[in-house]
């Protein structure tokens, strides 16, 4: 059989522990059997940046940007623990972090549903896509601990050089024991990204989509959000949305919250960047699990990266190393790839490799719904006759329906 050929790269983001050694064996038994595999890599391995100074971090978002099209590996960010392990020079940024930055983009989260994983939450019977905005707020944030007696502010300074003072706290007062203290900002460019991305991603799939922010309380930071939101739509995407037969929602983030709950999903949740965060662990977590939920970039120049939603798993890399067998989740990061081809394959017009993408996620999922699966999902699923299996044996065995595909 001819493999099918790629006429432009993917870049290629490799990664940390577990997730890197399933990124090598995905390529070996489900990819490079069936494809003339194109891609620029990156090795984004914690050594790697390390060695670099992060500059090869830098450099693979620019390369999505030239490219348009990027698959990453989970990645670690680094704590004092791992400064330590790894003979750490700093305590590196999160690379997400920086190539979302980079790219000004949104990341939309996704769960991937099969038969016999039942969500925890009994009324959801459609996916729930959380949009998160992946710039800003507390990522972007410059903090400080503060001694008693000493009075925290906030300083604007204007273009002619006059100052805007505003107290935050002042830390006086014999009681006082001192405290910490944050800032955080946004841009409005990169919130009328956020917008844009939000609704035009809504249109493509055809899905309503609903925004919250908690702008009662927060009536200048998070009342721009909502203001910039209703304002293009209102401008760009109102008469859109009525013709595709969609609708916009706009609430409260504590009321975006109960109604989730009582909903049967079936719409994209816009949310900002720590409601994001959070957020769609737990949907993650109430549609059966992280290694069933994917995850892709999308810049406001129509750039995409395709990742896995989870870490770099690794307790079961420690078993790995130890010679001991593990029986870790590879969906997440192998719909990574298949997002990325097919992708690929869409902006290039190449059906083949779009078909190939196709075929693979279905191999996939008729693997789980046959019954085998991996020991995380063995807890979960309802259906009878299950099998657990190992790490490679279950690439193995998408890799036997794929052949029938």
């Amino acid at each position: 059989m001819s493999k099918i050929k790629m006429t432009t790269p993917l870049v290629e983001m490799d990664g940390d522990e577990m997730t890197r050694v399933i990124w090598q064996k995905i390529k070996e038994i489900l990819l490079l059997p069936y494809i003339e595999l194109n891609t620029e890599y990156y090795d984004l391995g914690l050594e790697k940046r390390d060695e670099t100074d992060d500059q090869i971090t830098i450099d693979s978002a620019e390369a999505t940007k030239k490219y348009g099209v990027a698959v990453k590996c989970a990645t670690i960010t680094p704590n004092a623990q791992r400064v330590e392990e790894y003979k750490l020079k700093e305590m590196w940024k999160s690379p997400n972090g920086t190539i979302r930055a980079i790219l000004d983009g949104t990341v939309f989260r996704a769960p991937i549903i099969v038969k016999g994983i039942e969500p925890l939450v009994s009324a959801w019977k459609k996916p729930i896509i959380i949009a998160r905005h992946a710039y800003g707020d507390m990522y972007k944030n410059v903090e400080d601990k503060v001694a008693a007696g000493e009075k925290a502010e906030l300083v604007v300074t204007g273009t002619d050089g006059a100052e805007r003072r505003f107290l935050v706290h002042d830390f006086a007062g014999d009681d006082d024991k001192g405290g910490i203290i944050q800032g955080v900002h946004n841009t409005r460019k990169s919130i009328e990204s956020f917008a844009r991305c939000c609704f035009n991603y809504a249109l493509d799939l055809k899905m309503d989509l609903w925004f919250a922010t908690k702008d009662t309380i927060s009536k200048k930071y998070h009342h721009t959000f909502k203001d910039i939101f209703e304002e293009i739509y209102e401008a760009e995407y109102d008469a859109k949305f009525k013709a595709a037969g969609l609708e916009y929602f706009y609430t409260l983030i504590d009321d975006a919250v109960a109604r989730v709950m009582r909903s049967d999903g079936g719409y994209i949740w816009a949310c900002m960047n720590y409601d994001g965060d959070v957020m769609s662990d737990m949907v993650a977590t109430a549609f059966g699990s992280l290694g069933m939920m994917t995850s892709v970039l999308v810049s406001p120049t129509g750039a995409y990266e395709y990742e896995a939603a989870h870490g770099t798993v690794t307790r079961h890399y420690y078993k790995h190393l130890k010679g001991e067998e593990t029986s870790t989740n590879s969906v997440a990061t192998l719909f990574a790839w298949t997002g990325a081809l097919n992708k690929r394959g869409e902006l290039d017009g190449n059906a083949e490799l779009c078909k190939f993408a196709q075929n693979l996620e279905k191999a996939t999922i008729e693997t789980i719904e046959s019954g085998v699966m991996t020991g995380d999902l063995v807890m979960l699923s309802t259906l009878p006759g299950k099998k657990k299996v190992n790490t490679e044996e279950f690439l193995i065995e998408i890799g036997e329906r794929l052949k029938k595909l």
